[in-house]
């Protein structure tokens, strides 16, 4: 805006100045009348310029002016851009001047490391032709030696023939020779002695091996037989006392497992004995690659799981359809090592599912707690949650989780309880979906993903 004043000043100024610089005339005198009654023929010119030119070079600068602006922060932005290059080249510069100097150090340091090669290298060389030297005299020295000891093997041997008589040479010949014959005849019969005692031991081991299985095999033999002879009297679930019959109970094995690794494929009811334990059965599960130890088994109705601590303890059921092998030997077995514990069900649509904890099983002073951590399986994963649970029957509640009736109230049959009825594969067995609330949580549960109301098809547990 000043600008634009500034130059209406100028030219106000100029035209003023090409006016009052122009001749100027006198006017002539004119009678007093006249001045008064007569206007002047033409009116002096005005000494500023015309509107619309002044509009037009105002509009011309301030053009002008946005012009000019325009520039000016145009080559501003150039120059900054300029300042900025200048900037990345001086820190490309100055990294550069920083890398070529440690480069040069580096260089310095490969021309000393270079030297001192090159001097190791002479010594290195001075040393090889050395020992070169060395060896070759050695190499002389030792055909030397040898040329020696030739000449001195002839004249031992021409002092012998000249001290020796010739028929003591030939005789001590024979002796030689005879006494060769005899170091080969010796070494082949101990190599022959080795081989038979080697047979000896294979024979041996085959004999024991078979002793065994003979020794299980009427062991078992004998056991069948009393379990044919009287079944009503005899209790599946009692342990075995065969020792008055003479028969070996050690040569037993301690689970299905080891049964398997010697050689056993058949599945069916085997006499087993854990380390410590009198001999019991089991029933074993042969698979093409393992042999299962299995606990639980639930097929039909024919078997009631509803039972009281004492045989929860003791085991129940018939071996080959509906039984609980017993809290007993179940801890007698988990003590052995480290056992896998696998789950297998089946529902009334053919489906079926499995899991495998890792499992361990404390002894009676602590109600059995259960401890498990799950391991692999399509099943929900409801077994961790009754890690520390105490094992429960309807006549020894141990759930506190629980109110004091539950076990008689809403639960059936023996389990680790942390919760009434979450889960538990020894209630009662129900056929399809039971209904009622009477039924509620009692039967064969495996929660969650079925209803309160949903009981199995089958259960198994093995280890």
């Amino acid at each position: 805006m000043k600008l634009f004043c500034l130059f209406l000043l100028l030219a106000g100024s100029t035209a003023a100045y090409h006016l009052d610089t122009s001749p100027r005339r006198e006017p002539p005198t004119l009678p007093s009348e006249v001045l008064t009654t007569e206007a002047t023929p033409t009116e002096a010119k005005s000494r500023f310029a015309m509107l619309d030119d002044v509009r037009l070079l105002a509009n011309g600068l301030l053009q002008l002016g946005q012009s000019l602006r325009e520039f000016v922060h145009k080559t501003k932005a150039q120059i900054n851009d300029i300042f900025q290059k200048l900037n990345i080249f001086d820190r490309s510069f100055y990294q550069l001047s920083v890398v070529t100097s440690e480069i040069k150090e580096e260089e310095e340091e490969l021309k000393k490391t270079t030297n001192i090669l090159k001097a190791n290298n002479e010594e290195i060389r001075n040393l090889s032709m050395e020992i070169n030297t060395k060896i070759n005299t050695i190499l002389q020295e030792r055909t030397q030696l040898q040329s020696k000891v030739g000449s001195l093997e002839e004249r031992l041997k021409g002092l012998s023939e000249s001290m020796i008589p010739a028929d003591q040479l030939s005789e001590i010949t024979t002796l030689k020779e005879v006494i060769e014959a005899q170091e080969k005849t010796i070494t082949s019969l101990l190599k022959a002695v080795k081989e038979q005692h080697d047979q000896l031991d294979n024979q041996k081991t085959k004999i024991k091996n078979l002793e065994e299985k003979l020794s299980f095999n009427s062991f078992q033999q004998t056991i069948d037989k009393a379990m044919d002879s009287d079944d009503s009297a005899t209790d599946m679930f009692e342990y075995l006392q065969i020792n008055s019959t003479g028969t070996e109970t050690r040569d037993l094995p301690v689970d299905c497992s080891e049964l398997f690794t010697r050689g056993e494929t058949k599945s069916g009811v085997y006499a087993v004995k854990p380390n410590q334990s009198e001999p019991f059965y089991a029933y074993c599960e042969m698979s093409s690659d393992q042999g299962f130890t299995v606990i639980q088994q639930r097929v039909d109705s024919t078997v009631d799981f509803d039972q009281t601590w004492e045989m929860y303890q003791k085991g129940f059921g018939n071996l080959e359809k509906d039984f609980w092998l017993g809290l007993k030997k179940i801890h007698t077995i988990s003590q052995l090592g480290s056992y896998i514990l696998r789950i297998d069900v089946e529902d009334w649509k053919e489906e079926k599912h499995w899991a495998e904890y890792s499992f361990s099983l404390e002894g009676p002073s602590k109600d059995y707690t259960l401890h498990v951590s799950h391991f692999a399986g399509d099943l929900p994963d409801v077994m961790t949650n009754l890690t520390g649970s105490r094992f429960s029957t309807k006549d020894k509640n141990n759930d506190s989780g629980c109110s004091s009736d539950c076990t008689t109230r809403n639960c059936t049959g023996g389990w680790w309880q942390s919760a009434c009825s979450e889960t538990n594969l020894n209630g009662k067995y129900f056929s399809l979906r039971t209904k009622g609330r009477s039924v509620r949580r009692k039967g064969i549960q495996w929660r969650p993903g079925t209803g309160p109301s949903y009981s199995l098809k089958m259960s198994k547990i093995s280890l």
